[in-house]
């Protein structure tokens, strides 16, 4: 019959952030320390809140089932003489493995015989299982900090303060720093701090609920949002979307409560952006806007207590937030005495990064860059692409920027509106910080766009250049994620541009700051860039589609995605295997191939004749084809070619002894390679 583990630690408050990840750690920790037990089990439950983090496992059997365990020796010529003795390896095996050497057998393996231990290994009680992999699973939870407290060994996110450990209702003994498990668990800290018993997962979420605590952040999160939804009408509008917040405000509490506070209509003023940075960054507050979606003077605030009298609460948020929007209000009424023009200047004195120069250097690079994106793709918005770099940084030597860092770029084109810029300048200023994170919202316009990839490439350029490469574990300058804006943007857009000659011209523009060989910067730059979007690609199509094509090249990321595209579509084919396998079987022998005419009169077997005149009827239509980027079309005609090789490779010795016919037959099956050879890398295959 199937028992139930439950485990709860007790904790002084954890950071918000360090929650999620903690459940998501103890899930599949412990589900990796049952199978290594040998041990079925059904549902893992986690549970997390600021002062607890809980785990709940049905379906485990109360015995560890009995096991048979092969251990393998040393190879048979090694354990046993010639005499068919056992030899000194054999002996020390089985002294090692328990057994008697008598008792070793043979096994057969990919690489020959070897000697065997086979021992049986009873089962154990679970009870006994969970007492050693219950401290093992706390020790190993990895936090992005740790803490130890009094004279302990142990580390843990927060100080531990009780620990209940049931399986099948009773206490799985076992201590972890100062703390011994137990069935005790606590309410909520202020408005019920009390002990109270657990006997199972489901008498755990009752008595939670009775003391004010909901453990499950899911729960959380739909009290929330039905909260905030049910106060926003209440002031007179509809709450913000805001799921980021929502996930961040859930594992700020235990059990929430909203109430809603206004703020001076005076202040609206200021820009949307800034106000709502100001209640969500700092002070966690959602907005309230109108039917129109217009900000509303008013917010919500999630509590984590019940209060007597909300007027209290609110008029203390309404304090706070009063002096973070003054502080704002005066910061953009000042920053507008000065223009963004005459801001760029004191980018001089700015410092980017050491090596690199300063704030207006790098601005000059990524003008010169973009001006050039500009003429290569829509020549009509060549000025307006180099105003808007030339006036992007500027809002970052402005007052309200250096209060509010969020509101970089969104300053720039408030600024520049109120200013009398041209609008599509201004849009562009805020887009060309886009996209600012995995799947974010990218520029809308060409010229956000060319802004936008000449800014995060001469970042790129600069950072190789000087030696500031990103780690397996450190990415300071955010690297990855400026080369995957570059990639999504160019594939968003459709830009038909080599990758490699941007580089190229970025590298040109930083030559006086490189600290490396220009020739070692660039190779690592593109094989960066290759990395990036061979795994970008890889989350949409099969692997080895996209190593085949990007093996054929990826400077022009479009054309690349497109060879990807067909080549997993081609896949799908029901006689794709035996195809690839002919292709391959071209690559293989070819190699780099020969460079010399095919001479119909060397043929000595009809088979290459026959192969000949198969090429030559596809090849015009693929080049055709090619051209136009039909490549699954292309892909399709060559496939023409499957019998002709075939019957090929089995009337004809290709490397013949005849170096003129030999030649020949090469250069035939060249003309094939090089055809697949401009859209993928069929060696790359898995067939």
């Amino acid at each position: 019959m199937s028992k139930e583990l439950f485990l709860e630690v007790g904790t002084e408050e954890i950071p918000s952030g360090f929650i999620p990840k903690a459940m998501a750690e103890i899930e599949a920790l412990l589900a990796k320390e049952l199978e290594h037990a040998r041990l079925t089990y059904g549902e893992i439950r986690t549970l997390g809140t600021p002062r607890r983090l809980a785990v709940a496992v049905s379906g485990l059997p109360t015995v560890q089932p009995d096991a048979e365990i092969t251990a393998l020796g040393p190879a048979k010529n090694v354990a046993f003489n010639a005499e068919g003795k056992p030899t000194k390896a054999a002996e020390g095996f089985a002294r090692g493995q328990g057994v008697d050497v008598a008792s070793l057998t043979l096994v057969s393996t990919e690489k020959g015989e070897y000697v065997a231990a086979v021992r049986k290994e009873s089962g154990r009680p679970v009870t006994d299982l969970l007492g050693e992999i219950l401290p093992r699973l706390l020790g190993n939870i990895s936090f992005r900090k740790s803490m130890r407290w009094g004279d302990l060994d142990v580390r843990f996110a927060r100080p531990i303060h009780w620990i209940v450990a049931l399986f099948d209702g009773v206490v799985v003994p076992f201590s972890f720093g100062n703390i011994e498990s137990g069935t005790i668990s606590r309410g909520h800290r202020f408005m019920a701090n009390q002990p109270f018993p657990v006997r199972d997962f489901a008498h755990y979420l009752e008595e939670c609920e009775r003391h004010f605590v909901i453990p499950d952040p899911e729960r959380r999160k739909e009290i929330i949002r039905r909260e905030v939804h049910r106060v926003a009408k209440l002031a007179g509008g509809h709450v913000l979307p805001d799921e980021g917040l929502l996930e961040e405000v859930a594992y700020l509490c235990e059990y929430p409560s909203a109430v809603h506070g206004t703020f001076s209509a005076e202040f609206l003023k200021v820009p949307r952006e800034v106000l709502i940075t100001s209640m969500r960054n700092h002070q966690r507050y959602f907005s309230v806007v109108d039917e129109d979606g217009k900000l509303r003077p008013a917010f919500i605030t999630i509590n984590n207590t019940l209060t007597d009298d909300p007027s209290v609460v609110i008029k203390g948020n309404e304090r706070v937030l009063r002096a973070r929007l003054s502080d704002a209000r005066f910061f953009f009424e000042e920053d507008q005495k000065v223009k963004l023009e005459t801001r760029v200047e004191s980018l001089k004195s700015v410092v980017y990064q050491q090596k690199l120069g300063t704030s207006f250097e790098k601005m000059e690079r990524f003008r010169a860059l973009a001006e050039g994106l500009a003429g290569l793709l829509n020549p009509a918005v060549k000025e307006k692409a180099s105003r808007t770099a030339f006036l992007c940084k500027a809002d970052l030597v402005s007052g309200m920027v250096g209060e509010f860092p969020e509101v970089q770029g969104i300053m720039g084109r408030e600024y520049a509106l109120i200013e009398g810029e041209d609008a599509e300048v201004a849009a562009a200023i805020a887009e060309h910080y886009l996209p600012t994170q995995a799947g974010g919202e990218l520029p809308a316009s060409d010229i956000g766009a060319f802004v936008s990839i000449a800014d995060k490439l001469d970042t790129i350029c600069g950072c190789f250049g000087v030696g500031l490469i990103p780690t397996g574990s450190a990415d300071p300058y955010a690297l990855r994620r400026s080369a995957l804006g570059i990639i999504n943007i160019i594939l968003d857009k459709e830009y038909r541009i080599s990758l490699e000659e941007q580089v190229d011209k970025a590298l040109g523009l930083l030559a006086a700051k490189l600290t490396r060989p220009v020739a070692e910067v660039k190779a690592d730059v593109v094989e960066f860039f290759r990395g990036r979007f061979v795994n970008l690609m890889a989350d949409r199509y099969a692997a080895d589609a996209v190593e085949a094509a990007v093996s054929a090249g990826c400077s022009d990321l479009v054309d690349a995605e497109a060879r990807i595209a067909a080549l997993a579509a081609f896949k799908l084919q029901s006689d794709f295997e035996p195809l690839a396998v002919a292709f391959k079987r071209v690559g293989n022998i070819v190699k780099d191939g020969v460079d010399v005419p095919v001479d119909p009169k060397l043929f000595q077997d009809p088979a290459e004749g026959g192969l000949h005149k198969a090429v030559q009827a596809v090849a015009a239509t693929v080049r055709k084809k090619i051209e136009e980027r039909a490549y699954l079309d292309a892909l399709t005609e060559i496939a023409a070619l499957r019998g002709p090789v075939d019957t090929f490779f089995d009337k004809v010795m290709v490397m013949a002894e005849d170096e003129r016919v030999r030649t020949n037959r090469l250069a035939l099956l060249t003309g094939i390679a090089r055809m697949l050879g401009t859209m993928a890398d069929f060696a790359k295959i898995a067939a």
